[in-house]
């Protein structure tokens, strides 16, 4: 079964999914919220994309190449803008993110 092929990375994507909306909403409680727009705004796009792979896989979706290689690119993205930050939960999202994105890249 699909779920079961892609197990490794489904738990990746839920994680990275996990900690996308961590730093969201971390994002929001910061002094200067506005300079963390970027931010907020990629870690909402990382983790929808995470959580609909995740559900795709889980049903044996016949787009797992191209699904994968998108959620790769936001994966990166939002890896990208999240390392620009000094916040805590801003660099354990990039982690995540960038664990997935690599994950993703080997599906893709």
């Amino acid at each position: 079964m699909a779920h079961e092929k892609y197990q490794d990375l489904i738990e990746t994507l839920h994680e990275c999914m996990t900690e996308c909306n961590h730093c969201y909403t971390a994002c929001f409680q910061e002094e200067d919220v506005k300079m963390m727009a970027d931010c907020i705004q990629l870690d909402r796009e990382c983790a929808d994309i995470c959580a609909y792979f995740e559900q795709a896989l889980s049903r044996d979706t016949p787009f797992v190449s191209e699904l994968a290689s998108v959620c790769a690119k936001i994966c990166e993205a939002c890896g990208n803008e999240c390392k620009k930050h000094e916040h805590d939960h801003c660099q354990r999202c990039a982690e995540a993110c960038f664990k997935c994105a690599e994950a993703c890249k080997t599906v893709a």
